[in-house]
């Protein structure tokens, strides 16, 4: 968790939100890293968004699925939890591997092909990391990566994007010990960079769009960190007061 002291300042030049446009349908063993250089041209500082629907694809989490049938995908999104918390109708809320609590577990059966579903990544701040390396060998430049997945939120309507995995971006702001704008200590605030990011860059990744990247750019050099996971941003049980 990176703490900063005092609160920072929005950058004076703002930020950008960028939609990376022309990748490829993405295949099993696909290079990411690869197809993003191609179609975009980084900056030193960016932060790279990719959906989790185009890593999962290029790991070859994809199973075969008829979509049809109910019960085969109440079966799938069992086999991909470690506890199912609530369920109502088709839907099935539950916790996975990665402590992740969301719908059917992740599993995904929008722009895939027909008869199959895409898995969330076993280990999406790896597959972030793999990224991320890539890209500062290809290029030369310190960036961030983020890997992606929409989500619901308790007690709220609609759906937003949030971080799954994250690289060389502080996932989490910890702002507990400086200042509010009266000079008052601040006593509980962490914020959630990389869902900040990540909700920010879904602004031009609609479901529609075609696009699975985005370069969120213009943040502040104290945003990017080496060893940040989003495995951070993951509320432990003994401090959940809702499980």
């Amino acid at each position: 968790m990176t703490q900063v002291s005092p609160a920072p300042e929005v950058a004076a030049g703002g930020l950008s939100v960028l939609p990376v446009r022309g990748l490829p349908e993405v295949r099993p063993g696909d290079d990411l890293a690869g197809l993003i250089v191609a179609c975009a041209q980084l900056r030193d500082g960016d932060v790279v968004v990719v959906t989790q629907k185009i890593v999962s694809k290029a790991e070859g989490r994809i199973v075969e699925l008829d979509v049809s049938d109910a019960e085969a995908k109440r079966r799938l999104a069992e086999s991909e939890a470690v506890r199912v918390l609530r369920r109502r109708g088709d839907l099935v809320v539950t916790e996975t591997a990665h402590g992740f609590v969301c719908a059917n577990s992740g599993v995904d059966l929008s722009n895939v092909e027909a008869g199959t579903a895409v898995l969330l990544p076993i280990d999406p701040d790896r597959s972030a990391r793999r990224i991320r390396d890539a890209l500062v060998f290809r290029c030369k430049l310190r960036v961030g990566v983020i890997v992606s997945d929409t989500f619901g939120r308790a007690w709220r309507r609609g759906l937003t994007d949030v971080a799954i995995g994250c690289a060389g971006i502080a996932a989490i702001l910890d702002l507990r010990g400086s200042a509010d704008a009266a000079g008052r200590e601040l006593q509980a605030t962490e914020v959630c960079l990389a869902d900040e990011i990540a909700g920010a860059a879904d602004l031009v990744m609609s479901k529609a769009s075609g696009v699975p990247v985005a370069i969120v750019r213009g943040l502040e050099p104290f945003a990017f960190r080496e060893s940040s996971v989003a495995e951070e941003i993951v509320r432990p049980p003994a401090e959940d007061l809702f499980r």
